[in-house]
């Protein structure tokens, strides 16, 4: 690399799943609008077609007269030859096919267990990391060996087991975990200060918040804007919007999979005195599952959706006609920006700023009392800063979150030791273990056998020792 005016050039960047389609096109717009820095990006995907095809398309926004940042894009044949020399390596995978999610998110239905996400935590979560988690083993050992000082963002899912996982194989690695819940929150308050204090709706960013909890359960115990602290103002908010809930105009809770009313954060608000930091759709997995996913009626009453994953096989479909649109030329690229830091995080590791910014780290005090040196990761603030990441002290966890966010931490325990040693029995113990099974079903041979159909519908995608 070399530092010049500002600006550094000669960066590498290793994209690791760069056959994505969707993240990676709005992650090369993010670098081409960026003009401090430039470089070279390394796409490698077990999916050799997608990532040339996102060559393609990157060469395509490096070509657009509004790009100020110039990257030039390349496939590599290995993961190793992605890493060598990478200064950057940037994880964003999608562990099997739908149809292994599928069974990850349906099938537990059978006992009544729902979930409306099914990527982090509950049976979801936990079929999902034993399929990624031995996929990022050599991911770490090649970061290990080819690139130990390279600075690693991870943005798969489950985020928090994913960080820990890289750390328990390499644990000198310079990685941490990103996630725009906490952003979302901070809008949703700006959205407060403007409505409450009838003034411009301010950035996102003039939302001061203190961060604590894990990955999609995170919380506010602190928020604040130019002085003003925004805890008032929030229980006001909340009890003038409690029943009917908020949505913006395009984000109509019926009619996008994704969206939500804010009516689950509100209840965690007057329950817990904190201010819930995720959408509603991942919260709600999170707590017992008799109350926000007792049933699907239940859910409906509290203006969230289940996310069936064929409304995901069918967004993938559009996508990769998309894909081959904009890999042809047929469609225009898209210059807007994503919304989310991870260039601004880079700048900052660069020495070309300082930020502070919610992170997945393992918890090394940041949060006492909740597993500090074990190796468990939290999300927390933390300051950016040139070659550094040092987590900010959030405090400890108040007593009633403290208790719902510890069944979940000792759950990654579980599941790290069950994805890397084929371990059957620890996947019947976190089933058991977690809140959301917990309250629909403690009968334990209906559980094992549970445990059985879904690791049989996933069995292309675990190591061998599972068989």
């Amino acid at each position: 690399m070399k530092y010049e005016n500002h600006k550094v050039t000669g960066i590498r960047l290793a994209y690791i799943g760069g056959g994505s389609r969707g993240w990676a096109w709005k992650f090369m717009t993010d670098l081409a609008i960026e003009p401090s820095m430039s470089g070279q990006v390394v796409l490698y995907d077990i999916d050799r077609p997608a990532a040339e095809a996102n060559a393609i398309i990157g060469a395509r926004i490096d070509a657009e007269p509004s790009t100020v940042g110039h990257w030039t894009y390349t496939v590599a044949d290995t993961l190793a030859g992605a890493l060598t020399g990478a200064d950057f390596v940037v994880i964003s995978i999608l562990p099997g096919t739908f149809d292994e999610m599928e069974a990850d998110v349906h099938m537990p239905e059978r006992l009544n267990i729902w979930q409306s996400v099914g990527d982090t935590a509950g049976p979801g979560g936990i079929m999902r990391a034993l399929r990624t988690l031995p996929m990022f083993v050599p991911i770490a050992e090649g970061i290990r060996d080819c690139c130990p000082d390279a600075w690693v963002i991870n943005y798969t899912n489950p985020m928090s087991l994913c960080v820990q996982t890289l750390y328990h194989v390499f644990p000198g690695i310079k990685a941490f975990g990103c996630c725009h819940e906490v952003s979302g929150t901070q809008k949703l308050l700006a959205a407060v200060v403007s409505e409450m204090l009838g003034v411009p709706e301010p950035e996102r960013r003039d939302i001061h918040v203190n961060v604590l909890g894990i990955n999609h359960f995170t919380w506010f115990d602190q928020a604040s804007w130019e002085g003003v602290d925004l805890f008032p103002l929030y229980r006001e908010f909340v009890d003038k919007h409690y029943d009917e809930g908020v949505e913006a105009a395009d984000n109509n809770w019926m009619n996008n999979s994704f969206a939500c009313a804010h009516r689950v954060k509100f209840d965690l608000f007057r329950r817990f005195g904190c201010i819930a930091a995720a959408g509603d759709r991942h919260l709600a997995e999170f707590t017992p599952g008799d109350e926000y996913l007792k049933d699907p009626d239940t859910v409906h009453s509290w203006k969230f959706g289940l996310t069936t994953v064929q409304w995901r096989k069918d967004d993938l479909k559009k996508r990769l006609e998309k894909s081959k649109a904009l890999a042809s030329g047929a469609a225009p690229v898209d210059m807007e920006p994503s919304g989310e830091e991870g260039i601004l995080l880079m700048k900052a590791l660069l020495g070309l700023g300082r930020v502070v910014s919610n992170v997945n780290l393992p918890n090394v005090g940041q949060i006492p009392g909740l597993f500090e040196g074990s190796g468990a990761v939290v999300e927390t603030n933390a300051v950016f800063d040139r070659d550094s990441v040092r987590p900010v002290v959030a405090g400890p966890l108040p007593p009633q979150l403290r208790e719902l966010i510890l069944p979940h931490v000792e759950n990654h325990f579980l599941t790290l030791k069950a994805a890397l040693e084929c371990d059957r029995e620890a996947v019947v113990r976190a089933f058991l273990h977690d809140p959301n099974v917990r309250a629909k079903c403690t009968d334990e041979a209906a559980i094992r056998s549970l445990v059985d159909g879904m690791i049989a519908a996933t069995a292309a995608y675990l190591p061998e020792g599972w068989k």
